[in-house]
């Protein structure tokens, strides 16, 4: 069983998700988000968006309003892809299921290469739970 995360002020309205880039999880991806009905975020109403295994094939990063919430799939982030984070990933359980989650040093490592400002805001908080995560806490 995995451990649980550890929380943080911060409230996030999506999920990121970097998955794997093969023909066989493309389509477990597509099948597994169809339910939610995957719309390009903030693109205007009536698109002909499709959502199947070609559309993840012939794209890569998708910012998706779905009925579940804002959802980001990406095929790549400016630290790497699925395969090489990997070694830097955990096992955690959320809401009955086991999943993999970066840790707080490369999701931090993460953050910093993604250069967006909401990014820096958060990057003092997560040095701060990783110190306290780790017993170097000053306060």
């Amino acid at each position: 069983m995995g451990r649980r995360l550890p929380c943080t002020a911060r409230l996030t309205q999506d999920i990121d998700i970097v998955y794997r880039r093969t023909g066989e999880n493309l389509a477990r991806l597509a099948s597994a988000l169809a339910p939610f009905k995957p719309y390009p975020r903030d693109a205007p109403p009536g698109l002909p968006f499709q959502w199947d295994e070609q559309t993840l094939w012939r794209g890569l990063n998708f910012m998706l309003e779905t009925t579940a919430g804002y959802i980001d799939l990406w095929g790549e982030v400016a630290g790497g892809d699925y395969e090489s984070l990997q070694e830097h990933t955990t096992e955690v359980e959320m809401e009955g299921t086991t999943v993999r989650v970066v840790d707080l040093d490369t999701l931090i490592r993460l953050k910093r290469a993604a250069g967006r400002p909401r990014d820096y805001e958060a990057i003092a908080e997560l040095e701060a739970l990783r110190d306290v995560q780790s017993g170097n806490s000053t306060g």
